[in-house]
């Protein structure tokens, strides 16, 4: 089968190179320097095992719409519909614009929406373009660990009851490592609600770690005791309890918010809670900083874990402005770019003169590489795992 896979980030490479040793997969995008490198094997993201399988694979990317679509049997959509505040909404422009290019080049393509979207869209849209091959599946991939996920998942969903929903269920199921993943079809909206109620929760889980970490701060106890009895507990377990400076990334801060926008006419506290305690966190951390009385502060990584190359959403950058506001100085240590300046302060390339120059080192996500200045070192990671 002739597979195009539309946007090479992380849902989408990961995607394509679950599917590149059994099928003919072309991955489509705009940006030509990421085109380049997937065509010369190079990753264009973070991620060890994507470009493990991309060094081997058969992949191809192109910029040409009418090569990619031409032909193909089915199009997977992996486009960003980053949140819009202004409109309390996925921009999910990028969406209808690859879809009005398959349709002109090759209405016959069966097209499957892997980018996330607000409850309600694949039936609105189907319903406005008067579509009849357009099915939502939602995708679970963590950032550094996208294929990984994609080949070892805990289910697989795809928003349709139908005879071609189950095939592409099994599609997926053919492609992975682990065979055993749940399959699950239901209509799209439901598909749709997984997608975010189940991010929604893990942000909870997040934020309610990070609110008794600080309440840990302010009462001078140990976070790591209390973490570690209430994660005894095997109906709360041992996930996704690791302090940090609040969560961030690609999905958990657009998702909370277009579920919330979702609630408009609907009533709740919980949801809200959720968002407004992120920033909260965030606001304990700053002043928690801002008590240590120290001018320079150093910011090791702006990403959210330690193996991605993501700054978005990053709450380190919150961090960051709010102690810049309090006029700390910052000086910035990250590998992945190549400036001497980032939002106006300073980014020093030499790790050994970034320690030197600061006097307390922020970092979101301990790293072995700070035992000799452990006492220059914040941090609220306890367990050393993202």
């Amino acid at each position: 089968m002739k597979i195009t896979v539309v946007g090479a980030g992380y849902v989408g490479l990961s995607n394509a190179l679950l599917f590149s040793k059994q099928h003919d997969v072309m991955v489509f995008d705009i940006d030509k320097t990421r085109v380049k490198n997937i065509n010369q094997r190079v990753s264009p993201i973070s991620d060890t095992c994507i470009q493990s399988y991309l060094s081997e694979s058969n992949l191809e990317a192109t910029c040409d719409q009418e090569l990619a679509y031409q032909h193909a049997k089915l199009v997977i959509i992996a486009t960003p519909t980053n949140y819009n505040p202004e409109t309390n909404y996925f921009d999910t422009s990028s969406i209808e614009t690859v879809i009005h290019d398959i349709q002109k080049i090759n209405p016959k393509a069966l097209i499957l929406i892997k980018s996330t979207v607000p409850v309600g869209y694949t039936k609105e849209l189907s319903k406005k373009l008067a579509l009849k091959n357009l099915i939502f599946s939602p995708e679970f991939l963590r950032e550094g660990q996208a294929l990984q996920d994609n080949l070892y998942p805990s289910r697989i969903i795809v928003g349709e009851k139908s005879k071609r929903a189950e095939k592409i269920a099994k599609l997926y199921l053919k492609a992975t490592i682990k065979k055993d993943a749940v399959l699950l079809c239901v209509d799209s909206t439901e598909a749709e609600a997984i997608k975010l109620f189940s991010n929604t929760y893990l942000a909870m889980r997040v934020a309610f770690f990070n609110e008794l970490d600080t309440y840990c701060l302010k009462n001078k106890l140990s976070a790591l005791d209390i973490v570690t009895g209430v994660a005894l507990d095997q109906r709360i377990g041992d996930h996704y309890n690791n302090p940090s400076f609040g969560y961030g990334g690609y999905c958990l801060p657009k998702d909370t918010k277009q579920l919330l926008a979702n609630y408009h006419d609907t009533p709740q506290e919980l949801i809200s809670a959720i968002i407004r305690s992120n920033q909260t966190r965030k606001h304990a951390i700053i002043e928690d900083i801002l008590s240590r009385k120290v001018s320079m502060v150093g910011v090791y990584r702006l990403t959210m874990k330690a193996d991605s190359d993501n700054f978005r959403e990053s709450a380190v950058h919150d961090v960051l402005q709010g102690l810049a506001d309090q006029g700390i100085q910052i000086i910035i240590y990250e590998p992945t770019l190549d400036v001497k300046e980032y939002l106006g302060h300073p980014v020093e390339s030499s790790l050994q003169k970034f320690k030197s120059k600061s006097d307390l080192i922020i970092v979101n996500r301990m790293v072995p590489m700070f035992s000799d200045v452990m006492e220059k070192i914040y941090t609220r990671d306890l367990f050393g795992i993202n």
